[in-house]
């Protein structure tokens, strides 16, 4: 819930790329699922991944702009920001009803011992498997260009990588395309284009997570120098809510806000610079970030709940 009012805020101001919102409703929803098994959890992820995609597809469909103009002009979270339970649930950037796939997968890696080299190997594979099923029939049955939108033929544009906190582009939302482009049809949900939130997008998303996921805690364990090397980059992990929420407050500080920073590469790379000395400076002192410890403490009273 705190991050759901965190992300409404936020989106008050910086409009509907906010994700914060949207985990906020991940995360009640996981919730449910927090005593379930890896193996249990996969099973969601991927029960979620082949059907829930098409689901929205019809959900959408069936929801005229008079019956979304209806649910939103009873929704308080659609009066105080862009984004309402609707956008939330189902027609947002990072709809709940697809996106939650990368959740539940995330919580059964979390649940697997990723230091067992055994274990490693199995997940090597099996993000291999899903990457290459995944762009591979989405190639066979539509073509190269609804796969990796080449050429421009007036597919949606690509976005940011699944899940990103950091991402602050206006990228397109499951079942629906990039701003001003063309609504998905039927046919397009056999593509993979990345955020269109299609069975192929998502599994091929997942499946490249969890190769990065396994190729850099294998690197971690395995070059002991390249770990110490990383100890900064470790530590702006360790406090991803702060880092997002400033990466904002940045960009709205910066003097040369509006069209000289779609252009220039100084404000990003400043504020990179920037997280990473502060969040090594900090973490020498602290466990944890600003706005994670004022989030924990925020918490706490819910452990006394039943």
């Amino acid at each position: 819930m705190i991050l759901l009012a965190l992300g409404t805020v936020l989106a008050m101001e910086y409009g509907d790329i906010i994700i914060l919102a949207y985990y906020g409703v991940y995360f009640l929803l996981a919730l449910l699922l927090v005593r379930l098994s890896a193996r249990t959890l996969a099973l969601i992820a991927a029960g979620i991944a082949l059907v829930m995609p098409q689901l929205a597809f019809v959900l959408k469909m069936w929801l005229s702009d008079s019956v979304q103009q209806t649910i939103n002009a009873y929704d308080p979270l659609e009066r105080l920001s862009t984004v309402g339970v609707l956008d939330l649930l189902l027609t947002g950037l990072y709809p709940t009803i697809t996106w939650m796939a990368f959740v539940t997968t995330g919580m059964a890696l979390a649940r697997l011992d990723l230091s067992a080299p055994v274990v490693r190997r199995r997940l090597a594979v099996l993000g291999a498997g899903l990457v290459t099923a995944a762009y591979g029939l989405a190639t066979l049955l539509t073509g190269a260009s609804a796969v990796w939108n080449v050429g421009g033929g007036g597919g949606p544009s690509s976005g940011s990588g699944p899940g990103s906190m950091g991402s602050g582009s206006a990228v397109s939302g499951s079942m629906g395309s990039a701003p001003g482009g063309p609504e998905l049809s039927a046919s397009d949900l056999l593509g993979a284009v990345s955020h269109t939130g299609t069975t192929f997008d998502t599994i091929g998303c997942a499946g490249i997570a969890i190769l990065v996921i396994v190729a850099a805690t294998a690197a971690m364990d395995r070059l002991p120098l390249l770990r110490r090397l990383a100890k900064p980059v470790i530590a702006v992990g360790t406090m991803s809510l702060t880092a997002y929420v400033g990466h904002f407050l940045a960009q709205s500080a910066w003097p040369a806000s509006g069209a000289g920073t779609t252009t220039s590469w100084v404000p990003v790379l400043t504020y990179i610079l920037t997280a990473i000395v502060f969040a090594t400076i900090w973490s020498r002192f602290f466990r944890r970030g600003p706005l994670e410890y004022l989030l924990n403490a925020a918490a706490k009273p819910a452990k006394y709940i039943r």
